[in-house]
This record gives C-alpha cells, structure tokens and sequence, in this order.
C-alpha cells in the first residue's frame, strides 16, 4: 500500500476517535502541534501515528478495520516490547490501568492544562 493510503487512513482514524489515542485516550495532534498549544518537542509524543493492530510483518493490511490513530509514544511503546508485540486489547488495558495511576504520559498534564482535554474523559 502507499504513503498515501496510510495517511487517509490515519486521518479517518483520528477524526472517527475524536482526537484521542485508540490506547491512552489522550488528545493528539494531526498536523501541527500547535494543535495543542505546545512546543514541537514537547508535543512530539502527542503527534498521531497509524498503528496498525495486527502488524505488517504479521499479514496486517493498511485497510480501515486494522489501522487506528495512536499517539507516538503508545504506539513506540507497543512495539519496543518483547516479541511478539502485545495484543492490542492487552497492551491497551495495560495503558488504561497505567493512565489511572498516572504512571503512563508524563506530559499529559501539561497538555490538559493547555487545551482542557483531559484523558478517560
């Protein structure tokens, strides 16, 4: 598939999820991270990624049923695990159960002071 069809995908994505990381539920930036009234390098964790949740190497396909719109942190995150990568329903209530200790996005705070989107809300 091309570059092209990944970003219509991660597009329709993040519209479809209203912003938020199909993980930590967190507000993400699209095009710009003046999106969430941050720097560049303190919003690059925010930045929204295609994740692909059965992976390409895996027989995944770059089709709407199988992309959704992570951040870049949780997507990283996810794939520096130990192989095989976790599925995305574990790794998800992984972060989830992190998100409520508030052990998880360390810079989610400053980005619910800034825009007033909180995460889980």
């Amino acid at each position: 598939m091309s570059t092209k069809t990944l970003k219509i995908l991660r597009t329709r994505s993040f519209h479809a999820q209203q912003g938020r990381c199909y993980y930590c539920s967190g507000p993400m930036w699209l095009c710009s991270p003046d999106e969430l009234g941050l720097s560049h390098r303190s919003a690059a964790p925010f930045q929204c990624t295609a994740e692909h949740l059965l992976a390409r190497q895996d027989g995944g396909k770059d089709v709407a049923d199988n992309v959704v719109a992570a951040c870049h942190l949780c997507n990283l995150r996810r794939h520096k695990r130990p192989t095989p990568a976790p599925s995305p329903d574990a790794y998800r209530a992984r972060v989830q159960q992190r998100m409520a200790k508030g052990t998880w996005h360390p810079g989610l705070a400053k980005v619910a002071a800034h825009t007033g989107i909180h995460a889980l809300s």
